[in-house]
């Protein structure tokens, strides 16, 4: 555009400039115009970028919760092998149906306690049936989203929550009695513990936790449990432990002259062996997937991941060297037990270790493992999976490791909100051993209340005389590897009739 003005009259010169001044303002409403439509374009790809960093979180969920879900397949086939061969069908119906007990509480009642409005940090008090969970993010919706994810997510963890129980009341327990249980469970006593923990409640680390001498303010972080080896495993392992010890041992475990224990060995090594190696490899799901966020979290994940892995190798070669030191064998079983212990015992601290800690922390994990699991010998305590001495004392250690090795760098760079320093200070460590007491006494207390109800209203055990023939041809009307059965005078072909009621044998 030329600036220079034409030859000739002052009147000429005006209109000249009034040309040049429309052809500017055209020029500079074209600009603007370009401006906002680029602006509209940024913003169109930042709800694009917004879009795609849900749909990658959610996606990552669901994927984390599927693997977490696969575990209820390694439970059935460890406990499979761990059982004799007449009770088989009878702990895979146990499994399967936790799954969908899990799946219809959780859905109706245990989501809204666990991560509900809560009242006074205690229990979730709204959305039950998901009656909140419509909204887009609205009203407190979960993680800005529908919060599907979270649902199925979390779902898998109360599955697992329930599952552990089956393995400690394993071959003498009633159907009805082990899904009351598992009912309890799914509904009340683990979804207040994780309200406490990962909802809202007073010892949430999400905003820093309130009870007795730590506060919530940016001087505490609250209970750390990254994954699980309280709010899951402890409360899963201590009320087996209890429904053990109520039900009583099964029958023949204990000499009742001397308590010596009578070997009652696993029907099928193999199964054991292919059911911890399906947990090992759910167990990426639970503890990689509560990093919770993907795209902001990876590589939170990979160290997880990480010190998972070396935990769980720590627990298996600790359990070899123990079996051989003590049986001078080398215990596949001892070893496969050991390599669980490992998983729990990192569970809470996974996200705030380091690899050699992580080592340490599974190792002493499965001496724990084994060491409890020769003191309920001796008290005559009879646990058929280990699943206490496992899932609740080495859960307790977890727990405990956080406030051991945890540095205050580490908790923030696990995405923990406050920044002081309460692990150099002891303070997380105390924190770690309150909440701790706290979930013992929850668990015991509650999971106690339920079993002695049971006990007195349709009985724990069944009758003795079932429990001698194995509860599977008797209860579910066929066997698991297609053989005749001969029992009390009666026969039953392979594929043959259904089950025989407990009063027939009362």
């Amino acid at each position: 555009m030329s600036l220079t003005p034409p030859p000739g009259s002052r009147s000429a010169m005006e209109a000249y400039l009034l040309q040049q001044l429309d052809s500017l303002q055209t020029q500079l409403t074209s600009e603007q115009a370009s401006t906002a439509s680029m602006a509209a374009e940024l913003r169109a790809a930042d709800l694009r970028m917004d879009s795609a960093e849900k749909n990658i979180n959610s996606g990552f969920l669901v994927l984390c919760g599927a693997l977490g879900f696969f575990m209820q397949t390694g439970f059935a086939m460890l406990e499979t092998g761990s059982v004799a061969k007449n009770n088989v069908i009878n702990i895979l119906f146990k499994n399967i149906t936790d799954a969908c007990v899990a799946g219809t509480f959780w859905w109706l009642l245990g989501y809204g306690f666990a991560y509900g409005k809560s009242a006074g940090g205690f229990i979730g008090t709204d959305n039950f049936a998901m009656s909140r969970i419509y909204d887009n993010g609205l009203n407190g919706a979960l993680a800005g989203s529908d919060g599907w994810e979270m649902w199925f997510f979390q779902w898998a963890f109360v599955g697992t929550a329930a599952t552990i129980v089956s393995g400690s009341v394993c071959e003498r327990m009633r159907i009805e009695a082990y899904i009351m249980s598992s009912c309890a469970v799914s509904i009340f006593i683990y979804p207040v513990v994780v309200h406490w923990v990962w909802g809202d409640g007073f010892m949430s680390s999400n905003k820093g936790g309130s009870s007795f001498f730590y506060t919530q303010d940016t001087e505490s972080n609250g209970l750390i449990d990254f994954a699980g080896s309280g709010v899951v495993h402890m409360v899963g392992g201590l009320t087996g432990l209890m429904g053990a010890y109520l039900c009583g041992p099964r029958l023949g475990r204990f000499d009742p002259v001397t308590g010596h224990v009578n070997d009652m060995p696993e029907h099928n090594i193999a199964f054991m062996a292919l059911g911890v190696g399906m947990l090992w490899f759910g167990w990426y799901g639970f503890n990689c997937g509560s990093v919770l966020n993907f795209v902001e979290a990876g590589e939170l994940a990979g160290k997880v991941a990480v010190n998972t892995t070396i935990a769980a190798a720590a627990g298996c070669i600790v359990g070899v060297f123990t079996s051989y030191q003590f049986e001078n064998v080398f215990s596949v079983s001892v070893a496969l037990n050991g390599i669980l212990a490992g998983l729990v015992s990192i569970t809470a601290p996974c996200a705030v270790v380091t690899p050699w800690m992580s080592f340490i922390i599974g190792g002493v994990g499965s001496s724990i493992h084994y060491s409890f699991r020769r003191i309920l010998f001796k008290l005559q305590i009879d646990d058929p999976l280990d699943a206490a001495p496992i899932h609740a004392f080495a859960g307790i250690w977890g727990l405990l490791s956080v406030g051991i090795f945890c540095t205050d760098d580490a908790v923030q760079y696990a995405g923990y909100p406050n920044i002081n320093n309460s692990c150099s200070s002891g303070r997380q460590f105390a924190t770690q051993v309150i909440g701790a007491l706290i979930i013992i006494v929850w668990s015991i207390t509650l999971s106690t209340i339920v079993w002695i109800t049971v006990k007195f209203t349709i009985g724990l055990r069944v009758p003795a005389v079932l429990e001698e023939m194995g509860m599977d041809v008797m209860q579910h009307g066929n066997n698991a590897y297609g053989e005749r059965q001969a029992t009390a005078g009666w026969q039953l072909e392979a594929g043959g009739a259904g089950g025989m009621p407990y009063d027939e044998f009362t």
